[in-house]
């Protein structure tokens, strides 16, 4: 199994060339992925912008974003060119989309995007992406990666699960338990092989961390103001989940390679980039 590294966008960075320096440090130490998440109305960093920087800061690491807000980007033929120029700028093979509808109605409120037809919308850019990026448009950048970075789907509905099937490469979920793992992927499998797929979907799951000893104080900031909308009892299950001791990271590390990932994002709630090096201490890196 894999092991990647996610930027701390959602956590209270103020200096956006420490995420340059996050995603330097994390190719050194041999991370196979750098992952970028997404909010509109949050000090979360721009996907797309923030993987152009981390480009062009590294020459190896996987670019990944888990997740991007697929729907919010409504105008298609901009984002499929935003899309081939990052794949151009990163080199081929080397960035992988991992997009999702979302279920925040503010951001979308926000965007000017209508929520109820999210999903339609969606398809819509999907539809656009591939015509583009296989060449039918002749006029308009392709990416440099062959027929366009692999394509991760997000969330567990059936609609999810028909993405994948018919364009995705796998399932990338957010920060989740072995046992949400365990129930979904008997669902992709059915799926995948119902609509005649080969090999099998690549699998990548998050875990928030923090380490050293303000990890508890870190987690507590950064899970509690990102996830206050939700309520005082999901706060206190981010936080009760999110781990902070290198026998919390080697115990999910096991756990999450047994029950089948191919990949394992650890999630950053400090924005000090002395986590990348203590987590890579941790893991033997």
């Amino acid at each position: 199994m894999d092991i990647g590294i996610g930027l701390p966008g959602h956590a209270p960075w103020t200096d956006g060339r420490l995420l340059v320096e996050w995603a330097r440090r994390a190719e050194a130490r041999g991370f196979s992925t750098l992952a970028v998440n997404d909010r509109l109305l949050w000090s979360t960093p721009e996907p797309l912008i923030t993987l152009a920087a981390a480009a062009g800061a590294t020459s190896r690491i996987n670019l990944l974003t888990s997740v991007l807000l697929a729907p919010l980007r409504s105008n298609h033929a901009l984002f499929a060119k935003a899309v081939a120029t990052l794949d151009h700028l990163a080199g081929p093979n080397r960035l992988r989309l991992g997009l999702a509808a979302g279920f925040r109605q503010d951001d979308y409120a926000a965007g000017d995007v209508d929520y109820p037809t999210r999903g339609a919308q969606f398809t819509a850019l999907l539809d656009r992406i591939e015509t583009t990026w296989r060449g039918r448009t002749p006029a308009e950048l392709r990416p440099a990666t062959p027929g366009g970075p692999p394509l991760l789907f997000g969330g567990t509905s059936k609609a999810t699960l028909t993405r994948i099937a018919t364009r995705g490469s796998g399932w990338v979920a957010g920060t989740a338990a072995v046992s949400d793992v365990q129930e979904f992927l008997p669902r992709l499998h059915r799926a995948w092989a119902a609509h005649h797929r080969t090999g099998k979907p690549h699998v990548t799951v998050s875990a928030m961390f923090a380490l050293g000893p303000n990890a508890k104080v870190a987690v507590s900031q950064a899970i509690g103001a990102y996830y206050a909308f939700a309520g005082q009892q999901w706060i206190d299950d981010g936080i009760a989940a999110a781990l902070t001791t290198p026998g919390q990271i080697h115990a999910t590390v096991a756990a999450f390679e047994r029950s089948g990932c191919d990949e394992l994002i650890f999630t950053a709630n400090d924005p000090d980039p002395n986590q990348v090096d203590l987590l890579a201490d941790c893991l033997a890196r």
